[in-house]
């Protein structure tokens, strides 16, 4: 039985049941089949379902079994038509909690070379240290096996490049762990957009605020790395790779283009205990037509939390809250109007040499809820159901590719902006 969706046996006689409720949940997020029809990663999920021949099911082997592998994992387990083909990790107490999971029936590696090397595997979800991404994915190409990689897609531009083009080169399946494209309050948003509620976008700020250290125990000094990647230049690129990514892959998506340049003030204020990534990061980037993505980021003040707002002349769409806010509410009923109007011709009549500013305060403060899953899923769930369709039916998904690699490059040139204290420029297509 599903744990996620108590109503839906996953069991693989009902898993045309569970494809389909799937689908309605996401149509009725994006408001209109024609919203779907503009996502063509969707197709794979719209496709006929798996049958109960052996032959139908996609076997995974999982690289990376720490806190996020340790999630998708779970996600898998409850995926129809996939089956846990192999585990990996150099990290034996991350390993061992994996193969709890999952049984101690199913093959585990310390070496993913290893794992690439089973040739009954048909596609491989990589959840590693991000210095780990390109290396791995390529090595997974070569050896003919389909990708799930969680962004953000490597550590530097030139990788990045790399593996867009071989995934693009590729006949096998590539997919970037952007959850947001599958998630069901975005694609509602982005229907509005399409529609025009907002009007056109004139900006989009976003925000990540947390107050941790970002650092976890160490056994030992020598697992300092190991453990805490994030924290250290050669393995992470900190909180833009980390976090931003997914808000700039929202700014890319719904601006359906990447940035044309960005400059940005980075610092290590706070947490001075010898890491090498900013605790704070405050990052411009400039799009076509004017339009600018504010965004920030810090690890010493969580009071505003993380947002993404997209702004245009009709109103706001929060993405994190799920709201979306008029610029001019609709007019109250009309009895309420004349109350009001009684109201201020008695108590607000305005003096005469009285201030003639008004603040520009919020008219709209509670906002529509946008849908959202009943199962609260972030679309993460539906994001590997959608994967193991395409690898089944060996069908790519179009524009993945410049999903992944816009969302990498983007967060990149913030970093080196930062460290550079330059303006950077958007390097051009991973074909050029």
């Amino acid at each position: 039985m599903n744990d996620e969706f108590p109503d839906l046996d996953l069991s693989l006689k009902h898993h045309a049941a569970a494809r389909r409720e799937l689908l309605r949940r996401i149509a009725g997020g994006a408001a209109a089949s024609a919203v779907l029809a503009g996502l063509p990663w969707f197709s794979p999920l719209k496709a006929q379902p798996a049958g109960k021949s052996p032959s139908d099911r996609v076997r995974i082997g999982l690289i990376g079994t720490g806190s996020r592998g340790q999630v998708l994992l779970e996600h898998l387990l409850k995926t129809p038509a996939v089956e846990i083909a192999g585990l990996c990790d150099v990290y034996a107490p991350s390993l061992d909690a994996a193969q709890r999971k999952v049984g101690k029936k199913v093959p585990y590696y310390r070496d993913y070379r290893a794992l690439l090397d089973d040739k009954t595997i048909d596609a491989v979800v990589i959840a590693t240290p991000l210095h780990l991404h390109a290396p791995m994915c390529l090595s997974a190409f070569a050896a003919g096996k389909s990708v799930y990689c969680e962004k953000s897609l490597a550590l530097t531009i030139e990788e990045c490049k790399a593996v867009a083009m071989a995934a693009d080169q590729s006949p096998q399946v590539f997919q970037i762990g952007h959850q947001r494209l599958f998630h069901r309050s975005a694609l509602h948003a982005l229907s509005q957009v399409k529609a025009g509620d907002l009007g056109p976008i004139t900006q989009i700020r976003a925000y990540w605020h947390r107050n941790i250290d970002w650092r976890r125990p160490v056994p030992s000094p020598d697992l300092e790395p190991l453990i805490n990647w994030r924290l250290y230049r050669q393995f992470s690129a900190g909180l833009m790779t980390e976090l931003a990514s997914h808000h700039l892959h929202v700014a890319n998506w719904f601006l359906d283009a990447p940035p044309v340049a960005c400059v940005g003030y980075g610092s290590i204020n706070y947490w001075k205990d010898g890491r090498e990534v900013f605790d704070n990061v405050n990052v411009i980037y400039k799009y076509p037509n004017g339009v600018s993505f504010v965004y920030d980021s810090l690890s010493s003040n969580r009071f505003h939390g993380l947002e993404v707002q997209i702004m245009g002349p009709k109103g706001t769409l929060e993405l994190e809250t799920s709201r979306f806010y008029r610029e001019i509410p609709p007019p109250a009923p009309g009895i309420v109007q004349l109350i009001n109007q009684i109201e201020k011709g008695i108590f607000e009549r305005v003096p005469i040499g009285g201030p003639s500013w008004v603040p520009d305060l919020k008219k709209d403060t509670k906002g529509i809820a946008l849908p959202e899953d009943p199962g609260h899923d972030d679309g993460t769930g539906l994001s590997l159901a959608a994967f193991a369709s395409a690898v089944r039916l060996k069908e790519k998904m179009p524009y993945m590719v410049e999903h992944a690699y816009r969302s990498g490059v983007a967060a990149l040139m913030g970093v080196q902006a930062m460290e550079e204290g330059r303006e950077v420029l958007w390097p051009g297509d991973y074909r050029s």
